[in-house]
């Protein structure tokens, strides 16, 4: 194993692909992408606004979950100058659920600089991309190319995972070797300027396309893969080795308590701190009693709240932390409810948790335990584990 990492660290640069094969491929990958493409919203636009936030949304994120994120974020927020004036607490709520909060605070932040520098309009050129907020070389190149059709290559994990095949490439994904034999292979295959159907822009949607639909990580359907003639993996039987993967730390396991403390039809919740992690959303009252500390302190924020009914329990997962949530009917037991201004906590009355920005834990136990969780309500015995 460490013969083959020094391997790695040493093999030499790839050589450029011949231009033949380099047009061959344009042609056949461009004609399949006309004929196969998906008809996905933001591919009904050339507003490189609109085509941003759907490229920042899709990160870490399924195209079937962003699909109705994007429309109603584009409804709220039409352009960089509306999305520059939004509030914390509003701009969270059009992004609860999607998780990785920081990309809806960078989107905003970047907005505030293209209101204040470039007159609300996105820039053309790649350093003044790069110099925003939240805007790396895949998002970059994104929008240069799909909006502007600028010859701008792109390399997310579907294009790594094509390109890796495509040319047999052997250095594991994620390390610095394979980060630029891929983006050398973008950048040479990426067709001259210019907008339409055998573009840069159709070519890079065309090369994360395939990725999503026929080179799968798992079982890739390469019979119906317009490259397969040319796939050095394929022809070698090796597309389900390649590419390589990094080795991946191990999932840690985490154990919550949560409160569902409702009083004259308000809910009570903590507002995480800014700065941290899912800072500015609201969580139920929550502790990790165990005492790991791995993602919640071991006691309530409040020392007046009190655990009651056990409701039943949930699975969620954030980042690499694999969560089992035990959710409570809880109780405030200080006069009126009264909180400590230094606890985070607050009332929020029912009919707001709709537009409050709720984390997504806070909002599966909305969905899964509210109405039976609440007095007075049907359904108010205790759940089974697993909900």
């Amino acid at each position: 194993m460490a013969a083959a990492r020094r391997a790695h660290r040493t093999a030499p640069e790839l050589a450029a692909p011949p231009a033949d094969l380099v047009a061959a491929l344009r042609l056949a990958l461009c004609a399949w992408f006309a004929a196969s493409a998906r008809d996905l919203p933001w591919r009904r636009t050339r507003d490189p606004y609109a085509i941003w936030v759907s490229e920042t949304m899709l990160q870490q994120t399924q195209v079937a979950t962003v699909i109705p994120y994007w429309e109603r974020f584009l409804a709220r927020f039409p352009d960089p100058t509306a999305l520059a004036e939004a509030s914390d607490s509003e701009l969270l709520a059009h992004w609860s659920g999607l998780g990785y909060y920081s990309r809806a605070r960078n989107l905003r932040a970047a907005a505030r600089a293209i209101a204040e520098q470039y007159h609300g309009r996105l820039p053309r050129r790649l350093d003044e991309l790069l110099g925003l907020p939240g805007i790396g070389r895949y998002t970059a190149g994104a929008i240069l190319s799909i909006a502007f059709g600028e010859a701008a290559a792109l390399v997310d994990g579907n294009v790594a995972r094509v390109l890796s095949r495509l040319f047999a490439l052997e250095a594991p994904l994620g390390g610095a070797l394979a980060q630029r034999q891929l983006w050398a292979l973008a950048e040479q295959l990426v067709p001259p300027a210019g907008l339409g159907p055998d573009g840069p822009g159709a070519w890079n949607q065309a090369l994360m396309e395939l990725g999503a639909l026929l080179c799968v990580p798992a079982q890739p359907r390469c019979l119906l893969c317009p490259l397969e003639r040319w796939c050095a993996a394929r022809q070698q039987g090796r597309q389900a080795e390649l590419p390589r993967r990094a080795e991946r730390p191990e999932p840690l396991s985490v154990e919550l308590e949560l409160l569902w403390v409702l009083d004259r039809q308000r809910l009570l919740l903590h507002r995480r701190p800014e700065g941290g992690r899912l800072a500015g959303l609201c969580d139920l009252p929550t502790r990790e009693p165990a005492g790991a500390g791995r993602l919640y302190p071991a006691e309530w924020p409040h020392a007046g709240l009190e655990s009651g009914e056990f409701l039943g329990e949930l699975r969620h997962s954030i980042t690499r932390h694999r969560i089992v949530a035990r959710v409570f009917a809880g109780r405030c037991s200080t006069p009126g409810g009264a909180l400590p201004p230094a606890a985070g906590l607050q009332w929020v009355p029912e009919s707001r948790l709709g537009s409050t920005p709720l984390s997504g834990l806070a909002k599966k136990v909305w969905a899964r335990f509210g109405d039976r969780a609440t007095p007075g309500r049907s359904g108010q015995r205790p759940l089974r584990p697993g909900g």
